[in-house]
């Protein structure tokens, strides 16, 4: 049965969407009509292109790998997407947020108590 791919290709200065070829593999031709030229054929793809939007689209017998198109997967078999980008000022944020809500419950406690609270200021 045919595979159905997508290759996405680099963007240019007059690319109004992402550029991408659309690639056909394990495709068994069964047209039986009389009169279909190879060339017919590369006019109907390139139809097909059009249509959909691909700067073109590459049919094939065997099976092509694209290594873009791999999707890793799981233990049990399901794709696995994760981006990870850290975002170092917001955790900085959060670190200090925590450790100054830290410091005023210690102060807070100590005050119950009846223990002097000192408060210590570092410069940034």
């Amino acid at each position: 049965m045919a595979r159905l791919q997508i290759l996405e290709l680099p963007e240019g200065a007059a690319d109004d969407r992402p550029p991408f070829v659309l690639i056909i593999d394990q495709y068994e031709d069964t047209d039986v009509t009389p009169g279909i030229t190879q060339e017919s054929r590369l006019l109907r793809y390139q139809g097909m292109a059009d249509q959909i939007g691909a700067r073109a689209v590459l049919v094939f017998e065997e099976p092509i790998d694209i290594p873009a198109n791999d999707v890793p997967l799981d233990a049990d078999g399901h794709p696995v997407k994760i981006r990870v980008e850290p975002d170092f000022d917001q955790f900085r944020e959060q670190v200090q947020d925590e450790i100054a809500k830290a410091q005023g419950e210690l102060a807070a406690a100590l005050r119950r108590r009846g223990l002097p609270a000192t408060e210590t200021q570092e410069d940034g």
